[in-house]
């Protein structure tokens, strides 16, 4: 087991000492849950004699086996393999096209779902009977795995094939906020009218988008949910692999939700360095005494934003154990900080920013100087309204 960093023990000692009458979330192991992955005796006998594909990535391990080297040594027939956003090993930038190709160890083919081809095609499908998905996902509406589960849950109800999701834990599911997506910015990136931080594994996920109609022309799949045992959504799992390139620990997973707002505008998030969503700078960020230069790295090699050039900025890698209180929300105070500093010289936001918000109104709130409370104020209707769709296809006891 990989051991945790000291700021990490730190929090979890607030955490665990916390007298607030607030609830806080109990940081775990990967080992004191047992993932769907892992049960093996509730989906092995269901894939005897089957034509199986698997949805995996890097993350897709069972002990210290890739899941499809695990299926094919239990005698199951495993015939092909879908790959998501950076690709069946996990090592490709955010935003790269991923190619088709087989397998080195297997041989077996893998079929790119990122880049043109997002969903299975009938062809990808020939004589398939079940497909499998095994993704780690962090529970942040733009974090794409939950997109890539979409597209295939709609291939499989096309195509009648069953659809089997290992379930895992959510690191964000101890929380709900940000703002609903609004489908006239529906994306890749944002496929469904939930917020940011939607509260949910993927097997929760999965059960919402299939009862509640969302799959393209209201179509359902043959759909079963393997459970996480030990689970439930006041619990943040140390994830034992890192989900992506650029989430590497527990602390880049916590700040996802508020950080990756920033790659919709000129402000550096930290790719390019050993800190990728711990940092945030840009070369015109004045009076502070942090700073980093992004550069070409493995997993960042697409031209991070401001590469090359000496930034200044926060250093956000200790921030959560030194505030746990703050856990439980998207955090806008950076992003108002850094728009007041570096505007009017720059043109602070792309056009990616919308399709991360999911909205137009969030821009113009900043842009208009509401405060990170009256913007937070502005979401508790729709949130509500959410919630109690969520609330029904809960599979683990909710946060409180």
């Amino acid at each position: 087991m990989k051991k945790i960093p000291i700021c990490i023990l730190f929090f979890i000692f607030i955490l665990n000492g916390c007298t607030q009458s607030k609830q806080v979330p109990k940081i775990v192991s990967w080992t004191d849950i047992k993932a769907g992955n892992a049960q093996t005796e509730i989906y092995f006998p269901m894939l005897k004699g089957k034509k199986i594909a698997l949805i995996a990535n890097h993350t897709s391990m069972l002990d210290q086996t890739h899941l499809a080297d695990s299926l094919l040594n239990a005698g199951i027939n495993l015939v092909k393999v879908f790959s998501p956003e950076h690709g069946f090993r996990g090592k490709a930038d955010a935003g790269a096209i991923i190619k088709d190709g087989k397998d080195i160890k297997t041989g077996l083919p893998i079929i790119s779902l990122y880049g043109k081809h997002k969903k299975p095609t009938t062809v990808d499908l020939a004589n398939i009977d079940i497909v499998l998905f095994d993704l780690q996902d962090v529970g942040v509406r733009f974090y794409t795995y939950l997109s890539t589960l979409t597209y295939v849950m709609e291939a499989c109800a096309e195509n009648k094939i069953k659809i089997i999701v290992l379930d895992r834990p959510n690191p964000n599911g101890f929380y709900v906020d940000g703002p609903v997506l609004q489908t006239e910015h529906k994306s890749f990136v944002g496929m469904h009218q939930i917020p940011i931080v939607h509260g949910l594994t993927a097997g929760e996920f999965a059960l919402l988008v299939n009862e509640e109609a969302w799959l393209q022309d209201a179509v359902k799949c043959d759909l079963d949910v393997v459970k996480v045992k030990n689970y439930s959504h006041n619990l943040i799992v140390d994830l034992p692999i890192k989900p992506s390139p650029n989430l590497p620990n527990l602390s880049s997973i916590l700040l996802y939700p508020s950080l990756c707002l920033f790659e919709g505008t000129i402000v550096s998030i930290g790719r390019g360095t050993s800190n990728p969503f711990e940092y945030i700078g840009h070369p015109e960020y004045s009076e502070q005494e942090f700073s980093f230069t992004p550069i070409s790295t493995p997993g960042a090699s697409l031209y991070p934003p401001q590469k090359d050039k000496l930034c200044f900025g926060k250093n956000l890698k200790n921030y959560y154990s030194k505030l746990p209180d703050e856990l439980g929300k998207i955090e806008l105070g950076w992003i108002i900080d850094f728009y007041q500093n570096l505007s009017p010289k720059t043109k602070f936001f792309n056009n990616y920013f919308e399709k991360l918000a999911g909205t137009n109104d969030l821009r113009k709130q900043i842009e208009n100087g509401l405060t990170n409370w009256e913007i937070h104020q502005s979401w508790k209707k729709e949130l509500e309204e959410y919630k109690k769709i969520r609330a029904k296809y809960l599979l683990y006891p909710d946060f409180e």
